[in-house]
């Protein structure tokens, strides 16, 4: 009778372990649903103009613009601007923010900020591209100065409909790549490069 007793003891009903992992897997729902309406959303990479940081069909984890605080030379950021690319967003890189001066020497391909070059590892090849913003080019307060890893074929705030970009058209900056889409010289993904940005 007392070993009865035990086992009635350690048996559950099966209907209370569902209803617990039923409850948990809600619970997971909503605080991603939560999480990604309001904290962070998914985007993906569209075009070359970040190579070889990012390639053409990554997808992102952006932590959105109200959670981000202040942005810095070198995040990476999604942009929507109505003036620029239909105003379908863009990813591109923080070079200089509001008050800082923006100079390029295009026969170098070399950037400064303030006077000093910019140690740029992350970028494909030197910055020849010119796109028509005149140089130097100070920005203004609550706005960022973008351009793209791949500066030879990157249109960014070079190009005067881009400008310079106020941080309200920020979406968010980029913290994590998820999926890699299929790196170009090789035609197939690099699943090692998941990971931080």
């Amino acid at each position: 009778m007392a070993d009865g007793k035990k086992e009635e003891k350690k048996q559950e009903p099966s209907g209370r372990g569902l209803y617990e992992w039923a409850q948990a897997l809600v619970c997971s729902v909503l605080a991603a649903v939560v999480l990604f309406a309001f904290g962070a959303r998914v985007v993906g990479v569209s075009g070359g103009s970040m190579r070889e940081t990012l390639q053409d069909g990554d997808l992102l984890l952006v932590v959105n613009r109200t959670l981000c605080g202040d942005f810095h030379r070198g995040d990476v950021v999604i942009a929507a601007k109505s003036s620029f690319e239909d105003g379908e967003p863009i990813v591109k890189r923080v070079i200089a923010t509001g008050g800082q001066t923006v100079d390029v020497d295009f026969e170098r391909g070399v950037v400064y900020v303030d006077g000093t070059a910019l140690e740029e590892p992350y970028i494909r090849e030197e910055t020849h591209l010119w796109g028509g913003t005149e140089f130097p080019f100070t920005v203004p307060e609550g706005c960022v100065f973008l351009m793209g890893d791949n500066r030879n074929e990157s249109r960014d705030s070079r190009a005067p409909e881009l400008g310079a970009v106020d941080e309200r058209c920020l979406i968010g900056r980029a913290v994590f790549l998820l999926l890699p889409g299929q790196t170009k010289d090789l035609g197939m993904r690099e699943w090692g490069r998941i990971g931080r940005l």
